[in-house]
């Protein structure tokens, strides 16, 4: 009897393995999620996010306020407007010098080639994302990319957008351009910091609807 009851155990939990191992993963890799498609969490509750994770993937379980920003507001009855979602990636060489987070001449004629494009949409949010390249440490380089984007927030705030439409963040040097483009060695010289000036960069996503 014994024997019978643990066979039908063993077989359940087998039943059971299969099922989870079978549960569907969200199609989001922007965070880790377990077998079940459950959002990974940390001993704090906050959810685990991957080096790919971007605001656009933000989710309502692990980031709302994002979530909600990015909401268009609320309208009167009456035709749906289409949604207009442009992407703005801003030439790197024309926004920042090595090791600097202020905007130069050619930067701010980018942004004002941006903010000219606003006039013709109405505006949901803007984000801006702050990256660097590998020379330096993770630590300073994090900084560095958060004081970008927020250079670029200030600069676009003072052509008239509203400060809580602009949502800033910084990537640090984690997601370069430049690859394997400028070889692996580590050494600051002048020839690194010109070939790797296109990962120093701001990149600037802007949502809204026509």
């Amino acid at each position: 009897m014994n024997k019978h009851i643990s066979k039908i155990t063993l077989l359940a939990t087998l039943g059971m393995s299969a099922s989870v191992a079978l549960a569907q993963v969200p199609n989001n890799d922007g965070y880790l999620f377990d077998t079940r498609g459950v959002v990974a969490k940390s001993g704090f509750g906050l959810c685990w996010k991957t080096t790919r994770w971007t605001p656009a993937m933000a989710i309502a379980e692990c980031d709302p306020e994002l979530v909600k920003k990015a909401e268009p507001a609320a309208t009167a009855p009456g035709p749906t407007p289409k949604p207009a979602a442009q992407k703005v990636t801003l030439a790197a060489d024309a926004l920042f010098d090595f090791d600097k987070a202020v905007l130069r001449n050619e930067g701010k004629a980018k942004l004002d080639d941006v903010t000219g494009k606003l006039k013709d949409m109405k505006l949901e949010v803007i984000i801006a994302v702050g990256h660097t390249d590998r020379v330096g440490s993770d630590k300073y380089n994090q900084k560095l990319s958060e004081k970008r984007a927020e250079a670029v927030k200030a600069y676009l705030v003072g052509k008239g957008v509203e400060p809580n439409r602009v949502y800033t963040e910084g990537k640090g040097e984690k997601q370069p351009v430049t690859g394997d483009k400028c070889g692996k060695s580590e050494a600051k010289s002048k020839k690194l910091i010109e070939c790797l000036q296109p990962d120093r960069r701001v990149e600037i996503e802007v949502i809204g609807t026509k």
